[in-house]
């Protein structure tokens, strides 16, 4: 009876369409609460690199208009500091806690850049302090960003003309 082949089988198992579900359903909220933060924490590892290439070019220009121990002292000391700057910019761009722990004393010590270099400084480490920060830089997070690589962040426009402003002022700084 072809009546009985169409009527429900109540001892079938259920059926689902699977793709419908994400496969780690709170992972994902997760990523998605948290990809604004990551966004950002990413952004000041690029910053870092910016104060990696521009101490990297004054301590060139130093080096090669050494006259004496002192300037040679000076250009050695920026590449140093612009090494460590690429180094923990790398560590920040890659989520290390080690790097949001170094990024903290950076930041604090940029405080004293006034005025451009305290209020960006003040928003790092509100970024590396903050309970979302936290949870960017932790060993969880980096399971729940291999288990979501298909959450991306999206810029909006004014995000793009902030951080060109930002990243004026640094230059300029």
């Amino acid at each position: 009876n072809m009546s009985n082949a169409n009527a429900a089988n109540p001892y079938a198992a259920p059926t689902a369409r699977v793709e419908d579900v994400p496969a780690n359903a709170e992972a994902e909220a997760i990523r998605k609460a948290h990809i604004s933060t990551e966004a950002s924490i990413k952004a000041v590892g690029l910053l870092y690199y910016l104060g990696t290439i521009g101490l990297g070019i004054a301590a060139i220009g130093s080096l090669i208009g050494a006259r004496d121990g002192v300037s040679l002292g000076i250009g050695v000391g920026m590449l140093a500091i612009g090494a460590l700057f690429g180094f923990v910019g790398y560590g920040i761009r890659g989520l290390k806690n080690w790097a949001r722990i170094t990024g903290i004393v950076l930041a604090a010590l940029g405080l004293l850049n006034f005025p451009v270099g305290t209020l960006i400084n003040a928003y790092i480490l509100y970024l590396f302090l903050s309970k979302k920060g936290r949870m960017v830089f932790s060993p969880e997070y980096q399971d729940i960003i291999a288990a979501t690589p298909e959450v991306k962040y999206r810029t909006s426009i004014l995000v793009w003309i902030f951080l060109g402003l930002l990243v004026l002022l640094f230059a300029a700084a």
